[in-house]
């Protein structure tokens, strides 16, 4: 396991200093899932949803969450997002499946940016059918493929 970068000497809190490391394209993609009862994945597929358009709406608010990421992570440094996509996929008999992937040319990664887009995705469906349905689980947020920078590739199932 790697040396942790976000303490000083001293072990207090630090943002990392990367004006050394060369910009370099970027990615990475993280994924979660909103697990309910059938009848409310139908509500969502049909458009019936009494708020509107649930993954059009949670759609928009994953690209607002990547671009607010700097804002809510304390040591997280703001990037020029070049782009994120955020695809919502249901599935019988009851998930919609995120997956967030952020892109930037940059000196540092965009991992959080990712996670930040599918989590708020996922907390957005929640959000929009909870009045149905308030057993919903989000599950599995993590990570599961970046690129670019020092330390490369990563890829997970």
């Amino acid at each position: 396991m790697s040396e942790l970068t976000h303490f000083d000497a001293q072990g207090h809190a630090a943002m990392v200093d990367v004006s050394a490391k060369p910009e370099t394209a970027r990615s990475a993609t993280a994924c979660a899932r909103v697990v309910m009862q059938p009848e409310t994945l139908a509500l969502i597929q049909t458009g019936t949803a009494k708020k509107g358009d649930v993954l059009g709406v949670a759609r928009l608010a994953g690209i607002m969450a990547a671009k607010r990421t700097a804002d809510l992570i304390p040591l997280c440094h703001p990037l020029p997002i070049s782009s994120v996509t955020v695809e919502l996929e249901p599935h019988a008999p009851g998930t919609v499946e995120i997956s967030a992937t952020v892109r930037t040319t940059g000196r540092t990664g965009v991992e959080m940016e990712a996670l930040m887009a599918a989590s708020v995705a996922a907390l957005t469906v929640y959000d929009m059918v909870k009045a149905v349905d308030r057993g919903m689980r989000i599950e599995g947020l993590r990570v599961v493929a970046k690129s670019g920078g020092k330390s490369g590739d990563f890829t997970q199932e």
